[in-house]
């Protein structure tokens, strides 16, 4: 999509917005550098690496199945395996994803001091 269609489009908005509510969601940021970073996982193992709930992660991996960024194998076996892993598209969000990590983690002592001042302003 061109950049200036953005602002002059409300379809275009409303689909942009959506796909940025990817970026707002942080266990969808979590699941992503998790399969990016491990690989092919299984439901339970992304339950345990990540610290989520069963409703939260079966929520978050089917908004990102249904993004395309998450590809959904069930492996027929007793019982049944179903695994998880990144599509190209999943992959290629996850580039800008870590780069927004990397932002955090290198201003996080501005972060915390500006709102440790904010803080004490709204105490004073």
């Amino acid at each position: 999509m061109k950049d200036h269609l953005v602002g002059h489009c409300p379809a275009a908005c409303s689909k942009v917005r959506g796909v940025l509510a990817r970026v707002g969601d942080s266990w969808s940021v979590l699941v992503i550098l998790a399969l990016d970073g491990m690989g092919m996982m299984r439901f339970n193992e992304l339950k345990r690496h990540l610290g989520i709930s069963q409703r939260m992660l079966s929520l978050t991996l089917r908004e990102l199945e249904r993004d395309g960024m998450v590809r959904r194998t069930v492996f027929d076996s007793v019982p049944p395996r179903v695994e998880y892993e990144l599509t190209l598209l999943g992959a290629s969000f996850s580039a800008p994803i870590r780069e927004m990590g990397r932002w955090a983690l290198d201003n996080l002592e501005q972060i915390d001091a500006a709102r440790e001042l904010f803080d004490a302003r709204l105490e004073a």
